[in-house]
C-alpha cells in the first residue's frame, strides 16, 4: 500500500520570486472567483454547472482574452489545479459534506499547487527547489524528502512563504502494520 506523506519548509525566494508569487496566488484566486461567479451565473439561469473540461476551455479562453491576458504570466498548472479545488468544492456540497463554495479572499490562504513532478528539480542536498515560471528557490531544509515527490504546494502564512512537498513514502517492510514473512 502506497502512503502520501507532506514535509513543510519555509521558502527563502529573492524580492522578485516573492512578487512572482504573490501574483501567481492572485491569478489562481482570480480563476477560482471567476469560475465560481460564472456556475452561480448558470444555476440562476437554470443552466448545468459547467464540468472541469468545460472550465478548463474557458481558462484557455481567459489567458487569451483581452480582459486578462497578465493570466499567461503564471504557470497553467497551477491554474487548472484551482478549477480542480472548485470541482472538489462542488462535490462535496452536493453530497452534504461542506457548504457552497466561497469566494477567495485576498491574503487568506494565499497559495498554488504544481501537480507535475516532471516540472519539478528537488536539490535537497543544496537546498533549493526548481518551480516552473519561478526558478530555483531556496527553502530551509531541515529534514530530508525520502520517496518519489508527487505534488508541490506554496504557500503564504503570517507574511512567509512555506513549501509542502507531498510525497510517495518508500514502502517499509519493518514496519509494524506490515505481514511478517
Amino acid at each position: 500500500m502506497k502512503r502520501l506523506q507532506a514535509f513543510k519548509y519555509e521558502l527563502m525566494p529573492n524580492g522578485e520570486q516573492a512578487r512572482q508569487m504573490r501574483r501567481f496566488a492572485g491569478s489562481c484566486r482570480f480563476v477560482f472567483n471567476k469560475a465560481l461567479a460564472l456556475q452561480k451565473e448558470r444555476y440562476e439561469q437554470g443552466e448545468k454547472k459547467l464540468g472541469y473540461a468545460g472550465l478548463c476551455k474557458l481558462l484557455t479562453e481567459w489567458r487569451t482574452g483581452a480582459e486578462s491576458p497578465w493570466l499567461k504570466d503564471a504557470p497553467t498548472h497551477p491554474l487548472q489545479q484551482t478549477l480542480k479545488d472548485l470541482e472538489r468544492a462542488y462535490i462535496n456540497f452536493f453530497q452534504k459534506r461542506a457548504d457552497f463554495p466561497r469566494f477567495k479572499k485576498k491574503g487568506q490562504r494565499d497559495s498554488f499547487r504544481y501537480p507535475d513532478p516532471k516540472q519539478i528539480k528537488l536539490e535537497q542536498g543544496n537546498s533549493r527547489i526548481f518551480l516552473p515560471k519561478l526558478g530555483w528557490l531556496r527553502y530551509r531544509n531541515s529534514r530530508e524528502v525520502l520517496g518519489v515527490v508527487k505534488q508541490v504546494t506554496v504557500s503564504l502564512s503570517a507574511g512567509k512563504w512555506f513549501l509542502s512537498i507531498q510525497r510517495v513514502a518508500p514502502e517499509n517492510k519493518y514496519r509494524r502494520d506490515a505481514p511478517q514473512r
